[in-house]
């Protein structure tokens, strides 16, 4: 090991000299800016492990570079030198200097001195110097600022100023000069054609964007309640929030509700985010004590506070219109219609081998399974209308004569065609293709087949054949009369149950119908197949809920705003696109005329 003597020589703000000395034994002598070298030279030009010295034969010392930076020795950079400390040396690492000299007992001594930089007192460089040519730091500095407010805030005034005042346009190009510059952010990808025309929205400079101006553009968006009753079900605020709306207020900010309420623009180029579950529960959350006329139950979040859901439907035989009722009180559907579900779901049924025989042909696999009638809509969310001329007359035939290769059918909807229809069969006695057995296994495999409804001159009894339980319309129908002639009670199948909400289907296609919709053991088309709260809390919970597999928040289910009457939600493309909040029979299907039924 060779000892070393470090001898450091500091200056203090006088130019007195302060040496320190310390001795050191080792093999390899390290230098760098890093502490943890023999020699800590604190300086940027410095790398954390710059060089070492090691001895080396004929009792020279050789130093080399460890990074990209080398070093100076007498007076040139390089990577690697040796040299003899008895005859003296020096090497260079940025603002330092090490001179190495020996003394008779063989001590190495290293003299580490940091010097200052040198100064050009003479002002002989002066003329080539940048600062001769330009102004003062002071006057560039004014200069520069009265550009910015010239061009950042000057002229956007000037110009937002003598603007031509007009409607607000989103088509239109911006008129105020420069006024990106004042943007605090990207707009939303619904607002991003507005980048350019700040104008649009910002109608008054330094007031902030009004209702009017957002209903400039969006003028089929309605209030979610009356302003006053919203009003009254938010309640009270706190005293800090009142303060901050006095003193928003103050600069033309809108009360609590308006649409920048939720809204919030220049977040960035993304979509709108939903309102916060808090934002409803302000009003939901205890609104009965608030609103003692309000139908609606308290919800602040649905893990904890909601209640059961309420269906939209018929529950009693001449209902002029459906009512809300809660699953909660088990209710039962009355739709005119005789539905068993079980027995077409059963995959050991006669539905099943009826399905399998059909095939593919008709759309149809080894059993029948709810998609084979329930067709979901593009949007999602509802399901189109179930026909019974693509969903069951594949097995429920309306053919009921045969004339040479032509075979006649009856009218499915039109109850007065099919009397007439039945009344004006041949005189000539007809028996059916398929006889003896009874319904659905009439089919005959490779052709169609139709039912023998009598002789044309008991057509009473063909008739009253047609319209009994078990005939080709009594078996689906719930037969009356109306006027004292045969008929059918009319037939009521919403197709949203929920008024309210809004249901992606497509959003859970990866689980079985089975899952929610207890349809394979539902015995009577009474059954309201509509799953309660309990079995959506199994993977739904409230927003902040911690063990929830889908923390939802309001907004999941439910629209702020309503819908105008005939106007679809274009802009909500996972929503129903009803025209109104539900679709159901038509109006005179309702009112008792069988006709469009």
């Amino acid at each position: 090991m060779t000892a070393y003597l470090i001898r450091t020589i500091d200056l203090t703000a006088t130019g007195r000299e302060i040496v320190r000395e310390r001795s050191i034994e080792t093999d390899a002598l390290t230098i760098g800016r890093a502490a943890e070298n023999d020699l800590h030279l604190a300086d940027l030009a410095v790398e954390q492990h710059h060089a070492v010295i090691e001895p080396a034969q004929g009792g020279h010392l050789r130093a080399h570079a460890l990074g990209t930076l080398g070093f100076a020795h007498d007076g040139r950079v390089v990577g690697e030198a040796s040299f003899n400390s008895q005859e003296g040396a020096e090497l260079g690492f940025g603002s330092y200097r090490l001179t190495f000299s020996q003394d008779s007992d063989g001590l190495v001594t290293i003299t580490q001195r940091q010097e200052a930089a040198a100064e050009d007192t003479t002002g002989s460089g002066e003329g080539f110097a940048l600062a001769h040519a330009l102004p003062s730091k002071r006057a560039m500095s004014w200069a520069l600022l009265s550009a910015i407010l010239l061009a950042f805030l000057a002229v956007p005034i000037f110009s937002h100023l003598t603007r031509e005042r007009v409607e607000p346009d989103y088509k239109a190009d911006g008129q105020v000069t420069m006024d990106a510059a004042w943007s605090t952010g990207k707009l939303s990808l619904a607002h991003h054609g507005l980048e350019d025309n700040c104008e649009a929205c910002h109608v008054d400079a330094f007031v902030a964007v009004r209702d009017e101006t957002c209903l400039a553009c969006h003028k089929e968006v309605q209030d979610h309640a009356l302003v006053s009753r919203q009003n009254t079900g938010r309640g009270p605020l706190p005293i800090g929030e009142q303060m901050q709306w006095a003193v928003a207020t103050t600069f033309g900010k809108e009360g609590p509700g308006a649409c920048t309420t939720c809204h919030s623009e220049h977040e960035g180029a993304t979509r709108m985010p939903p309102p916060a579950q808090a934002f409803c529960a302000e009003c939901h959350s205890g609104m009965d004590a608030r609103l003692t006329d309000t139908k609606l139950g308290n919800a602040s979040d649905f893990g904890d506070d909601h209640p059961e859901f309420q269906a939209m439907i018929w529950t009693e035989r001449g209902q002029r219109e459906p009512h809300r009722v809660s699953l909660s009180k088990k209710p039962r559907e009355f739709h005119g219609l005789a539905f068993p579900h079980d027995t077409h779901l059963d995959p050991m049924g006669g539905v099943a081998r009826m399905a399998a025989s059909l095939g593919p042909r008709w759309g149809y696999g080894e059993e029948l399974v709810c998609k084979d009638c329930h067709v979901l809509e593009r949007d999602g969310a509802s399901f189109k209308p179930v026909e019974m001329e693509q969903a069951c007359e594949g097995c429920h035939s309306l053919v009921y004569d045969k004339v040479g290769p032509t075979f006649r059918t009856l009218r499915h909807g039109d109850v007065a065609q099919m009397l007439a229809d039945l009344r004006a069969m041949d005189r000539a006695p007809r028996a059916p293709v398929v006889s003896g057995r009874a319904r659905p296994g009439q089919f005959a495999k490779g052709r169609l087949y139709f039912s023998d409804f009598g002789r044309p001159g008991g057509s009473l009894v063909a008739i009253n054949r047609a319209m009994a339980k078990g005939g080709v319309c009594g078996d689906c129908h719930t037969p009356t009369t109306r006027d004292g002639k045969p008929d059918v009670v009319p037939v009521n199948l919403p197709q949203q149950f929920f008024v309210h909400a809004n249901f992606d289907h497509e959003a859970h296609e990866e689980e079985k119908c089975s899952t929610c919709h207890a349809a394979d053991k539902s015995k009577s088309s009474s059954d309201l197949l509509i799953p309660g709260i309990a079995i959506c809390r199994d993977c739904h919970l409230g927003e902040d809920a911690k063990k929830a597999e889908v923390p939802s928040p309001c907004a999941m289910c439910h629209t702020y705003h309503p819908i105008p009457p005939g106007k679809p939600r274009k802009d909500h493309p996972k929503v129903h696109d009803a025209t109104l909040p539900v679709r159901f029979a038509p109006e005179k299907c309702r009112m008792g005329d069988p006709t469009p039924c």
